[in-house]
């Protein structure tokens, strides 16, 4: 299910031109969501279809699947998606484009590469340099979502994120989707794939404060 692709690859040091907001949406005024490392892009053609009161945009570190996706939705001409290839880690280090940290409603990180070996674990896509990024940048009351079937990748995840005092963990999720970028709670392939294997899924949302 998963394929391993290393971030830290000098192939992954360049960074695709992502055009304004204005250039990638019909109605760059709907509120913003990124999802990081959005694989083929289902999940998010599927969202994109069923809420049009918000703007998408995928990021994912293999090439090939984001030039498919852009192929598909030249066809579909869906006005409210946009896909870019490259390691999110460097995007939002290039202070061209801090305008779209600025710019997010939310962000999530559905399933990520789990990287088990203690030694792989620098190549995680959420790391505290990151979280710190987000932290200086998002707008209050903006969100994080993540969710993964890993424990030991959640309790990673979360301690890196709840350790930044600019972010603070929500009770109750459930709450939250009706009014997320998410209203009818859409399941990506992987979760799909989790819950027909019974595994156990960990999600937790958090506000920047």
């Amino acid at each position: 299910m998963r394929q391993h692709v290393n971030p830290l690859s000098k192939n992954f040091h360049e960074i695709e031109l992502i055009p304004s907001l204005h250039e990638l949406f019909e109605n760059p005024e709907l509120p913003l969501h990124l999802d990081i490392g959005c694989a083929a892009g289902d999940f998010l053609f599927e969202l994109a279809l069923e809420n049009n009161k918000w703007n998408y945009l995928g990021i994912e570190i293999r090439e090939k699947l984001v030039n498919n996706a852009k192929s598909k939705l030249r066809d579909m001409e869906i006005r409210n998606l946009y896909f870019a290839f490259g390691n999110a880690n460097n995007i939002f280090n290039d202070v061209n484009y801090k305008f779209l940290i600025d710019s997010l409603s939310s962000i999530s990180f559905n399933f990520p590469d789990p990287w088990y070996k203690n030694k792989h674990h620098k190549r995680r896509v959420i790391q505290t340099e990151l979280i710190k990024i987000l932290s200086n940048s998002m707008r209050k009351e903006s969100l994080i979502f993540i969710k993964t079937d890993v424990k030991e990748l959640f309790n990673y995840m979360n301690f890196t994120i709840s350790n930044n005092l600019n972010f603070k963990q929500l009770q109750n999720i459930d709450l939250f989707y009706p009014n997320s970028f998410n209203p009818k709670n859409i399941k990506t392939n992987r979760e799909k794939y989790a819950i027909e294997k019974q595994l156990n899924i960990f999600e937790r949302i958090y506000i920047k404060t």
